[in-house]
């Protein structure tokens, strides 16, 4: 099978997985007799090797929930019921990941002589700003995305307007979805697999599971999470079969790295460290407080004791006596405990390349380029995220391309520059003016672009140039109006010479 087929090891990690699972599921192009009808031995065997992936995703977004956990073991309790202390650091990183990688929408410029308009606007009639966020969340937790894309039906306006087909995308969560590629160099795609447990009126559970080929969608109802002829619903007939129109499978499977890891994924061991010294200063403080006193040379009265609100009162014996009394404590040194503290903080910033913004060195106000050098390890594995960004978005606009031409659209969306712009503060001053020192030898289209809010610079051009037409056209209509009032005050002026003179 594809583990054999591409070498990788079968041995456990430091997680607890084997190596290898993360790759997409691989499998023999010659296993599949009908590639748009695949038989329920190949569904089968993907759906138990997609299930082993699932422990680690799920421990992975559950950190990022606050619930931490090791693989194959639930997280039962959060670490508020166990009176443990949980600086979640893993949201920490997503979150940052996401604002700066997609904070700024991602922009689309067609080819030369290209009009992708039609692509353009049904992105934004998906709202693909909120959906890029979302399928940024997924990579940086679980290091792998995937988004499906489909037609729905727009009602129409009674009497006005007749219902209406439009494309959509969605981001499915990879613990229920898998891709299947074949086992060559160029991974071609074969079909993908959904499954959505579900239940009837009576509370009875069973499984969709829905399967994506290149030319079909087929839905099938199942009692268990697999698929046979005795465990499909009787009641629900034959499986569902409808054509999509996409001609190629109509999911696009993302990856955050060529690992297929997610941002914090190697530096949990780092999470859980800091955790649990921040856990034991918290439980050395209560317990310091609680501490138990010891007393020398005290005792009890022979009398009943005198109380002093609510407290039972000692007397204590004479100096020369050598009475004492001191706390029987486990004593630390805190200072030292912060410095082990901030090296294990500083240590998880520096292997994420996110940096700690409370930081001293973040203080005050400082220039975006100064700041880009602060970030520029975070630049660089923004370098590497947008690589396989590229290689997906690519693929979603072939599948957009696709459906738009099946609707009467002529659109070609090979060659189309996707542009990410980091979310990074700015000074636009200074931008507006290297615009303005670099017209002589830098075309205005180029120079454009490097404003993070300009998506479109040929569509500023023609902006600025309809705005220099109209500023033109005002300048000469008021330049004629002066003139006319002009001319018309000098034949006033001859009439009343004329009327003088006579």
């Amino acid at each position: 099978m594809s583990r054999q087929q591409n070498g990788l090891k079968s041995k456990k990690n430091l997680h607890g997985y084997e190596e290898g699972e993360k790759m997409a599921i691989a499998i023999d192009r010659d296993l599949i007799e009908d590639i748009n009808d695949p038989s329920f031995d190949v569904i089968n065997f993907c759906i138990e090797e997609h299930a082993k992936e699932i422990p680690r995703l799920e421990m992975l977004f559950d950190y990022y929930e606050g619930k931490p956990h090791k693989i194959n073991k639930p997280a039962t309790k959060t670490p508020h019921e166990l009176d443990q202390v949980f600086v979640n650091n893993a949201k920490y990183i997503t979150d940052m990941m996401i604002g700066f990688t997609v904070g700024a929408p991602v922009s689309y410029a067609g080819a030369k002589g290209k009009d992708i308009t039609p692509v353009t606007d049904a992105l934004e009639k998906m709202q693909i700003k909120k959906h890029d966020k979302e399928l940024e969340k997924g990579l940086s937790t679980m290091g792998i995305g995937l988004e499906l894309q489909y037609l729905a039906i727009k009602p129409g306006t009674e009497g006005t307007e007749s219902p209406e087909t439009i494309p959509k995308i969605a981001w499915i969560d990879p613990r229920g979805m898998f891709l299947v590629v074949d086992d060559t160099i160029e991974r071609t795609k074969l079909f993908a697999v959904r499954m959505v447990q579900k239940r009837d009126l009576k509370r009875d559970t069973f499984w969709e599971i829905t399967v994506y080929t290149q030319k079909n969608v087929i839905t099938y109802y199942s009692k268990v999470k697999r698929l046979s002829k005795a465990d499909l619903l009787k009641r629900k007939g034959e499986p569902e079969i409808k054509e999509h129109f996409y001609q190629d499978v109509p999911v696009v499977e993302y990856r955050n790295n060529e690992e297929k890891q997610g941002d914090y994924e190697q530096q949990l061991s780092q999470i859980d460290g800091y955790n649990l010294l921040q856990t034991d200063r918290i439980k050395d403080k209560k317990n310091f407080v609680k501490a138990i006193m010891i007393m020398f040379g005290f005792g009890l009265p022979d009398e009943e004791p005198s109380e002093i609100n609510g407290n039972m009162v000692i007397e204590a014996p004479a100096k020369k006596d050598g009475g004492d009394f001191q706390f029987a404590t486990n004593t630390f040194d805190e200072s030292q405990v912060q410095v082990l503290a901030d090296s294990l903080l500083d240590d998880f910033h520096k292997t994420t390349y996110v940096p700690n913004l409370n930081d001293e060195n973040f203080a005050g106000t400082q220039s975006g380029e100064a700041m880009k050098y602060k970030l520029f390890g975070l630049l660089l594995a923004l370098s590497i995220k947008i690589g396989y960004l590229e290689d997906g978005i690519m693929q979603r606009l072939q599948l957009l391309q696709n459906i738009l031409n099946v609707k009467g659209n002529n659109v070609d969306v090979e060659g189309t520059t996707i542009k990410f712009k980091p979310n990074l503060p700015i000074n636009r001053s200074d931008i507006i003016q290297q615009i303005r020192d670099s017209q002589e030898f830098m075309p205005l289209l180029i120079s454009l672009g490097w404003l993070d809010d300009i998506d479109n610079p040929q569509e500023v051009i023609d902006m600025l140039k309809q705005q220099k037409e109209e500023d033109i056209k005002l300048n000469q209509k008021a330049l004629g109006v002066q003139a006319e009032d002009s001319h018309s005050d000098l034949e006033e002026n001859e009439d009343e010479e004329d009327e003088k003179d006579e």
